[in-house]
């Protein structure tokens, strides 16, 4: 299936949301949720006020889309899921280290990015093998 990668960012009064392989989808909002949204309503009006041929071809037929955080936005956006003390124990990363994270005090190298994404990858997994 075809993936449209989204990129949502904070800046200093709101997020902002852009695809890094489609031009001219984009969004923002208060919230990360509303930038979410504000993205998949620029898809609507692309689809439904283009004829066919102006329609990037990604568009045409089944896609999903896929986002991609910067760290504060993500640890802020599951802040009440995701506690400094869980991270700890997936991450192997420093509580303290963390919530400089998600303050924005510190960005995370790439390497921490990287064990921070592993980890959350590796829970994702467990948990699609749950069964209650």
């Amino acid at each position: 299936m075809k993936k449209i990668k989204i990129v949502i960012e904070r800046s200093a009064d709101l997020f902002g949301a852009y695809a890094e392989n489609v031009k001219g989808v984009t969004g923002g909002g208060n919230t990360i949720e509303e930038a979410k949204q504000s993205v998949l309503e620029t898809i609507r009006i692309i689809k439904a006020h283009h004829s066919s041929e102006n329609i990037p071809e990604i568009l045409k037929g089944d896609y999903e889309l896929v986002y991609k955080f910067d760290v504060q936005s993500f640890l802020e956006y599951y802040k009440g899921i995701f506690t400094p003390a869980a991270l700890e124990r997936i991450a192997g990363i420093n509580q303290k280290q963390i919530q400089h994270y998600s303050t924005g005090h510190r960005n995370p190298r790439p390497a921490q990015r990287k064990k921070i994404e592993t980890a959350l990858h590796k829970l994702g997994h467990e948990l699609i093998a749950v069964e209650l």
